[in-house]
């Protein structure tokens, strides 16, 4: 649901008695679908008193940016160069622009000074992820990478019941619409559970092994994936953006319990086994499993995230998501598209395509 809001009644920042040099100044730069879903949260945290003041939204379509800035009451620019001459106060930006255009946004904003939030995925390459790594240490710059789902109620719910996760089935399935076309599935969905997977499992990947389609656009559209890593662990992970239905859930198990997360419904389920199971939750039909629900602070994810990344600026402290967690998911992803290419080469996907065509 998209939040309206009517500026000319908001609260200014006299009436939140937050002295105007104490806010964070920040940027959106790339105000598409999910750029403009940034500067409405940035707007939203300034209405609720939060220390942030947006200032400005950066976008060549400069009828877009003014359309976005005349509906969140900041000012329109056509450049990050525009951006940073007219405001040199900006301290944080978002970068929401297409993934291509990452590195030589973020970086321009950080040799100005200025931290930054990069959506994901981080970068097209590895090589310009570790160009981005190697700016943000040069100039100690707060850096954060876009991957939302770390910010989902239930995924941060489930954090402090894990122990040793040894298999998980995830699944992502979206209707096709236009959006992001100009990136795999992989990277365009399956990639935010590969960076949950990873920060769960907590093991380097020891095999990769991936089949994937394009089906309506030129890219790989739909994706099946199974990891080993070296612990053990299995992770089978299937992301689809040409599906009938809208389906975000990830499930793992671990010694003596099952769970379930459903990242829409921001609700987690953990089946315990044995002795704890009374004391974990109610019993089920089987007396030694016990069912509970992990209690969840319900926020959207934007939100936490955005605050998150606002609390990093001002405290000068590590991001909950990092340029290296952004790069590690990164490298996964990319590999797994390799994989992907291999499997099609075996199969001769490419001869098949032209038989049907």
């Amino acid at each position: 649901m998209v939040s309206v809001y009517n500026f000319s009644s908001a609260p200014s920042h006299r009436e939140f008695h937050l002295p105007l040099r104490n806010l964070t100044s920040v940027a959106v730069v790339g105000v598409g679908v999910f750029g403009r879903n940034h500067a409405r949260v940035y707007k939203e945290l300034e209405l609720q008193g939060e220390p942030v003041r947006l200032l400005g939204v950066v976008d060549p379509d400069v009828n877009r940016a003014d359309a976005v800035a005349r509906e969140f009451g900041c000012k329109a620019f056509g450049s990050v160069q525009q951006l940073l001459t007219t405001h040199s106060e900006v301290q944080a930006a978002s970068v929401a622009a297409p993934t291509v255009q990452h590195l030589s946004l973020a970086r321009e904003l950080m040799n100005a000074g200025v931290d930054v939030l990069i959506e994901k995925p981080l970068t097209a390459t590895l090589g310009e992820a570790d160009e981005l790594v190697a700016v943000a240490a040069k100039h100690k710059k707060i850096a954060q990478v876009g991957h939302l789902e770390r910010f989902n109620p239930a995924v941060r719910a489930t954090l402090p019941i894990l122990t040793n996760p040894m298999f998980f089935e995830v699944h992502r399935l979206s209707v096709f619409t236009p959006r992001s076309l100009d990136v795999d599935v992989v990277l365009d969905l399956m990639i935010h559970d590969l960076d949950i997977v990873l920060a769960f499992a907590k093991s380097p990947v020891k095999e990769v092994r991936a089949v994937g389609l394009p089906i309506l656009s030129g890219k790989v559209d739909i994706a099946n994936v199974r990891l080993e890593f070296e612990s053990g662990c299995i992770a089978n992970l299937t992301a689809s953006r040409v599906s009938t239905e809208r389906v975000r859930k990830l499930r793992f198990f671990q010694p003596r319990q099952y769970v379930s997360l459903d990242y829409s419904r921001q609700e987690a389920l953990v089946f315990t086994v044995g002795s704890d199971a009374t004391e974990a939750g109610t019993p089920t039909v089987n007396p030694q499993i016990g069912v509970s629900k992990p209690p969840v602070a319900s926020e959207e994810p934007l939100h936490a995230e955005l605050k998150s990344f606002l609390r990093a600026v001002r405290e000068r402290s590590a991001p909950v998501v990092t340029l290296q967690d952004g790069r590690r998911a990164l490298a996964l992803a990319l590999e797994i598209l390799a994989a992907i290419r291999e499997h099609g080469k075996k199969v001769d996907l490419a001869g098949m395509a032209k038989v049907q065509a």
